[in-house]
């Protein structure tokens, strides 16, 4: 016997992800799978011929609710710029079939900012009073909507290049995501006295050197899916207290991990706990006499969460 699955256009997973809490989401996900309740494997890259491109394979099983899923992201090379499309395909563990294909744009931006979310409200001090953000994209504007009430901010810096080709209500629409965000000039204004950096951006190469900062702070960073993007110097992770999603598999695929480890001596062994370890209570938090980097590769296993919670919606 076989079904149809339900196709979800991206306006619909956005309108649905409204209703969903997506932070409550995600901590349940990485309890279970502390609690071996979840599985979580290493991402599958493969590469296109003749250097056309790739696609990853992000999977993951919520034993729990009794579903799987995958989600797959081609990155295709074209003269006018990469083309980066997303879909999660949701299937029942009680009957094999499939139960929904989610177009995965707005469960990435979401999932992505809801996961360094959970890792600030875990690792940030609890009085951080100072935020800044790099980066202004879809991404940057979804990590400020997860994080502006975590802690009890005095002030959100926002920098990017790319401001300047902006329009006036894309400017406005930054602006207006909170009361408290202002547009930094310079990236160094925009880290003045910072507590908290979220690194936001698709660069592959790196854009801040947290030796630049004044004091101890902690550093997220999302990174692209290019090979081996980074958004930190690969050799300043043996100079930082770091954390990761879920250190099974983020060592195999983040940029600045790999190159650490085969250039500059860095361990993987050396990563002090991940998201499972923070919410099970079997990490310590980091008492920041250094800086402290956080690393998310973005898990299949969120993906397959965010797009059970839209499939339970539309019963």
């Amino acid at each position: 016997m076989t079904s149809t699955p339900y196709v979800m256009t991206q306006a619909q997973a956005r309108e649905l992800l409204g209703h969903v809490d997506v932070l409550a989401v995600l901590r349940k996900l990485f309890r279970d799978l502390a609690a071996g309740q979840a599985v979580q494997p290493p991402q599958q890259r493969v590469v296109f011929p003749e250097g056309a491109g790739d696609f990853i394979n992000f999977l993951g099983v919520l034993a729990q609710d009794q579903v799987y899923g995958v989600k797959t992201s081609p990155y295709i090379v074209r003269e006018q710029g990469p083309l980066i499309t997303a879909w999660t395909l949701l299937m029942s563990m009680q009957t094999g079939q499939p139960l929904m294909l989610c177009d995965a744009a707005e469960l990435t931006t979401v999932r992505t900012a809801a996961t360094t979310a959970v890792a600030i409200d875990a690792l940030a001090p609890h009085n951080a009073r100072r935020l800044a953000v790099i980066g202004s994209g879809a991404l940057a504007r979804a990590h400020v909507q997860y994080v502006k009430g975590l802690r009890d901010w005095q002030g959100i810096s926002l920098y990017s290049p790319s401001l300047k080709e902006r329009s006036t209500q894309d400017l406005a629409q930054i602006t207006g995501l909170d009361p408290r965000l202002h547009i930094a000039d310079t990236l160094e204004a925009a880290l003045h006295d910072v507590d908290v950096v979220m690194l936001c951006t698709s660069s592959a190469v790196a854009v801040l050197d947290p030796q630049t900062l004044g004091r101890p702070a902690l550093i997220t960073s999302i990174s692209t899916n290019a090979p081996r993007a980074h958004e930190v110097p690969p050799q300043s992770l043996n100079d930082m207290d770091v954390f990761c999603d879920y250190r099974q598999t983020t060592p195999g695929s983040a940029g600045e991990m790999l190159i650490a480890a085969e250039q500059h001596g860095w361990e993987p062994s050396s990563i002090v706990g991940d998201l499972p370890d923070l919410l099970s209570e079997r990490a310590v938090r980091p008492n920041y006499e250094r800086h402290v980097f956080f690393r998310s590769i973005g898990l299949g296993l969120e993906d397959v969460a965010l797009a059970n919670a839209l499939y339970q919606l539309l019963d």
